[in-house]
């Protein structure tokens, strides 16, 4: 039997290490209750993952949510399985592709010209760690997605935000934004070999430092403005890097994971 000891030992404790771990990257469920009635969010990225679970549990508060999408047809899946899903039949899609200057003011102003407000816009949208790409209009693909989109999309509706108050802004960043350093002599990379990881960094880092200084220019507006780590969660956003093909992983990431502030 003695000879049984350290084998289960180090098994149980490889076991139990896993379980903190997958406790530790889900983070914890939002306690709140808080309905909303009247409100109009805008979620981009809504079709899958962590943009989804978002849409899908503020539907179940009663808002009416806008899910910006660049696959339009995957979006109106999306947006008639969470109507399905809540019975709330104010879950609409519509396309916008981050990737496109051209996309955004398009998205934009239709939602200008069609919503009354805007309540709550959630940044959420990102690819991470693809290839050498470029945007539409020429920009490195994860900085052009991340944070250049998103900061054109969420000024040319910054006066509705602000009619709308009080409203909110929130951008999904990453932990990744501390390894990150923004090269201003070269953010395109087109001067230095690719780095898809340091690509990605300075993307989430240019993110935070948009909103600390969109909060610090829209104190007294009404409208607040927050980033946030998401967490881990499996979801296609790792669909260039690999990591979720191992077991360990897939145990670590089972599920989607969506950590939600309290209020509106």
């Amino acid at each position: 039997m003695n000879r049984y000891i350290l084998p289960l030992s180090v098994l149980g404790t490889a076991v139990g290490g896993a379980v903190l771990l997958k406790d530790f990257v889900a983070g914890g469920a939002c306690p709140s209750k808080t309905t909303i009635p009247g409100k109009t969010v805008i979620v981009t990225g809504a079709n899958t993952g962590i943009g989804k679970q978002t849409a899908l549990e503020l539907a179940k508060r009663g808002g009416t949510i806008i899910l910006a999408c660049r696959d339009l047809e995957k979006c109106e899946a999306a947006a008639k399985e969470i109507r399905g899903e809540t019975l709330n039949h104010h879950v609409n899609a519509r396309h916008l592709d981050l990737a496109s200057l051209k996309s955004i003011r398009e998205f934009a102003a239709k939602i200008i010209e069609e919503e009354e407000r805007v309540h709550i816009l959630i940044n959420n949208a990102a690819v991470m760690r693809c290839p050498h790409w470029t945007t539409e209009d020429g920009f490195e693909m994860q900085l052009g997605v991340n944070y250049l989109g998103h900061f054109l999309l969420t000024n040319l509706l910054l006066d509705k935000l602000k009619a709308s108050a009080p409203s909110r802004i929130i951008n999904l960043s990453s932990l990744a934004h501390v390894a990150g350093h923004i090269d201003f002599e070269d953010l395109n990379w087109e001067k230095r070999k690719y780095d898809t990881k340091a690509a990605y960094c300075q993307s989430k880092l240019a993110v935070v430092l948009f909103t600390k200084e969109l909060s610090r220019r829209l104190q007294g507006t009404g409208v607040t403005v927050n980033a946030l780590h998401p967490g881990v969660a499996r979801t296609e956003l790792g669909r260039h890097t690999g990591m979720h093909r191992s077991a360990f992983s897939s145990f670590t990431l089972a599920g989607d994971v969506v950590t939600l502030r309290q209020g509106v």
